[in-house]
């Protein structure tokens, strides 16, 4: 019996965790929750990074909700902490929404992401169901767990979850100080983001779309026509920046977006209220 013991002893020892913790890498240390959300009746995984000295101050601090949190909530999160290192860019919290799984089963970022406009298929059109999740559900559930400023909420969105945020900024733009759209998709209903968005009481309203020059062909030539139509137009409820990045890809370039896009954000003054390329 004692052989048996020390066997299973050994056996225990040697095992794989369940789940490997993330409080051994220190770039990603904060929160983890999973939140069922009574707006899209689904549930989400929530991955949260605090800064460094989280529990050793009283800084109420700006929040990040990084779309498609499954796949940037680790480089975006993790590469905020250089930002602040290398480029003086404000410590934040980070907040991943992540589904859990690429699958189209689990992963429903083509419906969540897109509005449902005439030429949106079956699989799309659950924008507005998301956008109320993250204002009555998930915002203010991160605002009642950790210490944010609410004055500084920003929302990072790539490819459609790119158009997502474009489609919140031209909803709803209030609801954050600042949305970054990197290589975003345009459709469906493209004509939504060359129309008049609803007036904000807000100031220091910031969106900035990002456009890898070797993006996908199509997607960069929107990109281009979305910026030539905000040029011309005086009035918009945010200030607006379009930033091409040099030899950037459609998904490799989102830690390139994120640390412009973040920067001009952080450091804008009145005078960039045009969109320009960079």
């Amino acid at each position: 019996m004692l052989g048996v013991a020390i066997l299973l002893a050994i056996l225990k020892n040697i095992s794989a965790p369940a789940g490997a913790p993330l409080s051994f890498l220190p770039a990603l240390k904060g929160d983890y929750f999973k939140f069922d959300s009574a707006e899209v009746n689904r549930p989400f995984h929530i991955y949260v990074r605090l800064p460094a000295d989280y529990d050793t101050a009283t800084t109420r601090y700006p929040v990040v909700y990084l779309l498609d949190g499954d796949s940037l909530f680790p480089i975006l999160a993790a590469n905020h902490l250089f930002l602040t290192y290398d480029e003086d860019l404000p410590e934040a919290i980070i907040v991943g929404i992540a589904y859990g799984a690429f699958d189209s089963s689990v992963n429903k970022r083509s419906y969540d992401f897109s509005a449902p406009t005439a030429d949106a298929s079956v699989e799309q059109g659950g924008a507005p169901a998301f956008q109320r999740f993250l204002e009555l559900e998930l915002m203010p559930e991160v605002a009642r767990r950790y210490r944010i400023d609410s004055g500084k909420q920003i929302l990072f969105g790539q490819s459609r979850g790119g158009y997502f945020v474009l489609y919140s900024a031209f909803t709803q733009p209030d609801l954050f100080w600042g949305r970054i759209a990197s290589n975003p998709t345009f459709e469906p209903g493209a004509a939504m983001f060359f129309s008049a968005p609803p007036s904000a009481t807000k100031p220091d309203l910031g969106l900035v779309l990002t456009s890898g020059a070797r993006d996908w062909p199509k997607l960069r030539q929107a990109a281009l026509n979305w910026q030539q139509h905000w040029q011309t137009e005086a009035e918009a409820p945010w200030q607006t920046r379009v930033i091409t990045l040099d030899n950037g890809t459609h998904a490799a370039s989102s830690t390139e977006s994120y640390r412009q896009a973040m920067l001009w954000l952080f450091n804008r003054s009145d005078k960039d209220t045009a969109p320009r390329n960079e």
